[in-house]
């Protein structure tokens, strides 16, 4: 999964997926053999040479500037977060000799302090490939609360949110419209995917579910791309039923992210959660938001 294959692969995708009428390109009644633009339709759109389009598309220019690159993306009529995936995969393939891998991934004191604070509402620690870095008693309880509390501290028994979304029935059962949880998932996986073209941890999580979920494979060869920083989902929770939650990303820049649950007041999936909260407190597992024990993710 190299950022040039990536990188032709997502113009193809969603040059097919653009119709002639939704750009206004005419087709004056012919039948076409593929779905989609014609690359020369859509480097007229773009203002550039069909053969320029071409080698960009096969990935045999790395010159392509800023300019042409955003002329591409209105073109393709791509939104704020496909935009800037598109740049990232020409830079990873412009700079490929000087792309690094990352460092191995840490929950920092200052996030464990926050984890502490936000005691009453559920809450996670997620590296870049979806992999429980930590989380508090509410977040395990909402999140996960079949697997082991202290499964974040061991990097062999560590949760990974994406391989639990497709793989594991407790988590697919605790969204209702499980399909908009899985694109998410998948949309934030291809951001990462471009970003960190050098980590051979995560295209091996990708390679495992593309082979044991024929929905992911599914979606990933969609290309889309979503940046997923606020989202609401009803969820089953097992213990407390129904209640509808929003999912936010609380950005700490390149590191790992937090990820809370948050419910309208006086809402009954407030109530919902008041209960679960309930039934964490009368748990007992000892009361630290975050488990001490090793903090370093894998590499």
């Amino acid at each position: 999964m190299t950022g040039k294959s990536q990188l032709g692969d997502f113009l193809q995708a969603r040059r097919s997926q653009l119709r002639p009428e939704d750009v206004g390109v005419p087709t004056y009644g012919e039948r076409r053999r593929v779905p989609g633009l014609r690359r020369e339709e859509l480097a007229l759109l773009a203002g550039v040479s069909a053969s320029y389009y071409t080698r960009l598309e096969q990935g045999q220019s790395l010159s392509a500037s800023p300019e042409v690159l955003d002329a591409i993306a209105s073109a393709l009529r791509l939104d704020g977060s496909e935009r800037r995936y598109l740049h990232d995969l020409v830079q990873v393939d412009r700079h490929r000799t000087r792309v690094r891998r990352p460092a191995p991934e840490r929950v920092t004191e200052a996030t464990s302090q926050l984890l502490d604070v936000l005691a009453d509402v559920p809450a996670i620690v997620l590296g870049r490939r979806s992999d429980v870095l930590a989380w508090n008693r509410l977040g395990h309880a909402l999140f996960a609360g079949h697997l082991d509390g202290g499964a974040p501290d061991l990097s062999a028994q560590r949760p990974n949110m994406a391989r639990l979304v497709f793989l594991d029935g407790h988590t697919r059962d605790l969204y209702a419209d499980w399909p908009s949880k899985a694109r998410a998932v998948v949309g934030n996986l291809r951001l990462m995917a471009a970003r960190h073209p050098q980590d051979p941890a995560l295209h091996v999580l990708l390679g495992e579910l593309s082979a044991k979920s024929s929905e992911f494979a599914s979606m990933w060869a969609d290309h889309r791309v979503k940046a997923c920083t606020v989202a609401s989902y009803e969820m089953r929770h097992p213990l407390v039923g129904p209640l509808t939650v929003v999912q936010q990303t609380l950005s700490q820049g390149p590191g790992p992210n937090i990820v809370v649950a948050t419910t309208e007041a006086e809402s009954p999936s407030r109530a919902a959660l008041a209960l679960l909260a309930q039934a964490v407190a009368q748990n007992t597992i000892p009361a630290d938001p975050v488990r001490t024990g090793p903090r370093v993710g894998t590499a």
